[in-house]
């Protein structure tokens, strides 16, 4: 499919810069399940949206200090440096993406901190592959030390990161260090939410796939079929994995926070449905046309035009019916992107 066909006008206004408080206040528009059916909800009246037997996926992530400045130097010369983080290849090695990589040569050391530098071992267009001077958690502790939260460019871009961004970008789930992005969806959940969601007879249950920079790349192609993904390193366990077999078993419904579980458990799943222990890197890339074979609703943010992101949530309930939605939730003022409200798609009538 074009590209452009996933565009739509989105006015600036409508980009959020700060999550709502408590984080269950944001609005979410419910689609389906009949075809352009919408209604204006509330996260927090999740609980009488979905059944009991029903089981959430959250992605237990937790997003890192990814960006890191630097200094090159090349003799006399030097170069400022940013090195985006978004895929760990080992104890000590990274894929970066930099700016600007034209100031890059392979073997180039690149000095970012007294105690942290990187050699720079290939390079690919703007991605680079990083050979750190530290590795295991002596590499943690210092990346934590010299990086900075990478908050989205659209939110980035118009105002400075901030204390608050520490808790405001990290998910009551967020367990396993490892993302540059942070899975919005699962911002929306409190404690208070998740007790009346337990009582109604909702299940819980966490995977893994550490979100990189990637997501935030914006899809150059004229057609889809000739956009890449880049990896990302995703986990599901083996506990979680019976237990999404024990929901689809007595006939609950997956529901997926995020499109980053989403993605996980499509690429985890096999062609049936069911699930065994799953870990390695995915590259899924979701259009219309995709059968969806591991998930029945998903909740989720609004995403960028022509987004890739815009691009899985047309697949899931169409091209037409997600044009429609998006443009009600600009006229009804939704907030949106990551710190912005939610969308619940429902399933369609006889799926």
């Amino acid at each position: 499919m074009r590209v452009d066909d996933f565009d739509f006008d989105l006015p600036e206004e409508r980009i959020a810069l700060r999550p709502m408080r408590p984080r269950d206040a944001a609005r979410m528009l419910v689609v389906g399940p009949e075809q352009n059916a919408l209604q204006d909800r509330q996260v927090s009246e999740l609980p009488a949206l979905l059944r009991a037997g029903d089981l959430l996926v959250f992605n237990d992530t937790k997003v890192i200090p990814a960006r890191l400045r630097g200094v090159r130097r090349r003799g006399e010369a030097e170069a400022h440096i940013e090195a985006m983080l978004h895929l760990r290849l080992d104890g000590g090695r990274w894929k970066a993406f930099a700016r600007p990589a034209k100031r890059l040569k392979e073997g180039e050391t690149i000095v970012f901190s007294g105690t942290l530098s990187a050699l720079v071992e290939a390079r690919d267009g703007g991605e680079v592959t990083l050979a750190f001077n530290l590795s295991g958690p002596a590499l943690d502790t210092a990346i934590a030390a010299a990086g900075e939260l990478p908050l989205p460019p659209y939110i980035a871009s118009k105002r400075a990161v901030d204390e608050s961004d520490a808790d405001d970008y990290q998910t009551l789930f967020a367990d396993r260090a490892g993302a540059v992005a942070a899975p919005t969806a699962g911002l929306h959940f409190t404690p208070a939410l998740l007790e009346r969601l337990a009582e109604k007879g909702v299940g819980t249950a966490r995977v893994t796939l550490h979100v990189g920079a990637g997501t935030f790349l914006p899809v150059t192609a004229e057609d889809t079929e000739a956009h890449k993904m880049h990896e990302e390193w995703g986990e599901v366990s083996t506990e979680t994995a019976a237990l999404l077999n024990e929901t689809r078993a007595r006939g609950g419904r997956i529901v997926s926070v995020g499109t980053t579980s989403l993605r996980l458990l499509e690429s985890a799943a096999s062609a049936d449905g069911a699930f065994e222990g799953w870990s390695g890197t995915t590259d899924i890339f979701i259009t219309p046309g995709y059968t969806f074979r591991a998930v029945d609703i998903l909740m989720t943010n609004f995403h960028l035009p022509k987004s890739t992101l815009f691009m899985l949530v047309s697949a899931f309930r169409g091209l037409d019916e997600m044009k429609a939605a998006y443009a009600h939730a600009v006229d009804a003022e939704y907030r949106f992107y990551s710190y912005g409200d939610a969308c619940l798609l429902l399933p369609k009538d006889g799926e």
